[in-house]
């Protein structure tokens, strides 16, 4: 904060204001228990009554016993003092313009043209108020809507709302969306769906009276197995019951794999269950959109549309449907229509659904998220256009391809090397290394890498590693666990995740940046060291 320079005479005339004899007096009504030892000094609020602190050059100075004596805070700094000491803070972190990212897996590292943080930054919309009293929020309602237009033109569906916390979140409030509309209490959910997505989905579920099950996903050598890492389509058709709410599937999934969606959407819709896409935006601009397989709902997480990574947020999660499911529809929804003179508005529409009934008649209680994030989306997706989405999905799609090639020519021959998964993936995709040695391990090398500037690929033992991996739960629903399909817990048999990871190759990724991995890599591998 900005000095304040009140002195002992200034807070004692502010006191005999407001008719207040000390600042005990004053903060009387805070029951003694829980306040700070200081305040019960007699000269503690003057400043008289001095103790020793460390000033920020690391040296003694005195400091009023209200700060020091009670709280061990060090010393007080200057304006100036205070931002060199931030500025020296901050230049221990490392940012993505001095490192090459090669992670994903739900966060990525997408250009982003300098006009999205110039707009977003203007004052009009740089808050966090939520536009209730329509005639003084136009441009915020403006914007929304021009998201919500947007984002339902990307995936070809009806009806989008004003966007929810973040991707995960989208998931878990299509399936409670399911549950409501359908009156069934049952989630299937392919294991290839992003494993924090599964987590958010079972603790929302768990208190909703819903039972979760889990999909299992084809494994087996790339060199014969096409289908390697697609959710295994035989297992849902023997899973889906008549208590089947919703079937949700990922694409690409969380292996960067391209799934079977017109195939299963058809199965799902069939049994009268509701079919639930997760997607990459980004993807949407080569793939076909979920409007067009016959989704019934598409969520996805948008940070890829203009968002920077950030320590993990502020995020935006979209959520889109049909256009009979409106009224069970989670968030803010935001509407044309005309004011009484005839002109063109925006407003807070179908507000009934949400926190402004009753708590447990509400379709979702979301309250205020990021609108300023959904905003950047809207902007992204303005200045690209169709044209420029397609020439970002097309970059990330042969470059993945290049670097997955450069590998695998590199390591050819190098036992234990391999790409699990045979079917056609996108922006990502997993390669097994050799494993045993904890030298080589994913821990081992990721720390090699980024000692040279290089963030390396997502280590899937995480998620997928051992009956107690962090990131599946439950057994899996279905025909069972024969050769070729996933095990209980995450366990995906014929795979060794241990010994995988998961790469990301975005449009700013060079040809010099990938090869520099693929060598680096190589040399921590066939060196020995």
């Amino acid at each position: 904060m900005d000095y304040i320079p009140n002195t002992d005479r200034d807070r004692q005339e502010m006191l005999d204001a407001i008719g207040v004899a000390s600042i005990e007096e004053l903060f009387a009504d805070i029951p003694e228990e829980v306040r700070l030892a200081h305040l019960m000094h007699p000269d503690g609020p003057t400043g008289r009554a001095r103790s020793t602190g460390t000033g920020p050059d690391g040296g003694n100075v005195d400091l009023p016993a209200t700060i020091g004596g009670s709280m061990s805070l060090p010393a007080p700094m200057s304006e100036y003092e205070l931002v060199r000491h931030m500025e020296e803070l901050a230049r221990k972190n490392g940012t993505l313009d001095e490192y090459v990212c090669f992670r994903g897996a739900g966060a990525y590292d997408h250009f982003i043209p300098s006009a999205v943080s110039h707009i977003t930054g203007r004052s009009e919309f740089y808050t966090a108020y939520t536009p209730y009293q329509a005639e003084v929020s136009q441009g915020t309602l403006t914007s929304i809507f021009e998201y919500q237009s947007l984002i339902c033109e990307l995936t070809g569906m009806d009806i989008s709302n004003a966007s929810l916390y973040d991707g995960a979140s989208a998931v878990a409030e299509a399936a409670v969306l399911a549950h409501k509309f359908t009156k069934r209490d049952e989630v299937l959910v392919s294991e290839a769906v992003h494993p924090e997505h599964r987590l958010t989905l079972r603790t929302y579920a768990r208190n909703l009276g819903m039972v979760v099950r889990e999909i299992p996903v084809l494994a087996g050598l790339s060199t014969g197995m096409t289908e390697a890492g697609r959710t295994d389509i035989d297992a849902l058709r023997d899973a889906i019951t008549d208590r089947t709410a919703c079937v949700i599937m990922q694409n690409p999934n969380f292996f960067g794999v391209i799934e079977r969606m017109r195939e299963a959407s058809a199965l799902v819709r069939e049994r009268g269950a509701l079919f639930v896409a997760s997607v990459d935006p980004i993807s949407l601009g080569l793939l076909a959109p979920p409007g067009e397989y016959g989704a019934d709902i598409a969520v996805g997480e948008g940070q890829a549309l203009g968002n920077p990574l950030w320590f993990g947020g502020p995020y935006l999660g979209f959520f889109t449907c049909r256009a009979d499911l409106v009224r069970y529809m989670p968030g803010r929804l935001v509407g044309e229509t005309r004011d009484a003179a005839g002109r063109r508005g925006f407003v807070l529409t179908l507000q009934a659904r949400e926190q402004h009934v009753r708590r447990e008649r509400a379709t979702s209680n979301i309250c205020s998220n990021e609108a300023l994030c959904a905003l950047a989306a809207a902007v992204y997706l303005s200045l690209l256009g169709k044209t420029g989405i397609r020439e970002v999905a097309r970059l990330c799609l042969q470059k993945s391809h290049y670097l997955a090639g450069a590998l695998s020519e590199r390591l050819k021959g190098v036992e234990g090397f391999r790409l699990p998964f045979g079917a056609p993936f996108f922006k990502e995709f997993v390669a097994e290394f050799p494993g045993g040695d904890p030298a080589h391990g994913w821990d081992a090398i990721n720390r090699r890498l980024l000692a040279g500037k290089i963030i390396g690929p997502l280590p899937l033992a995480r998620f997928y590693g051992s009956e107690n991996s962090e990131g599946a739960g439950g057994g899996n629903s279905g025909r069972g666990n024969g050769a070729g399909r996933a095990g209980k817990n995450g366990m995906i048999r014929g795979f060794r995740p241990g010994n995988a990871a998961l790469f990301c190759v975005t449009e700013k990724r060079t040809r010099a940046e990938m090869d520099r991995l693929v060598d680096a890599i190589a040399n921590i591998i066939l060196s020995g060291d």
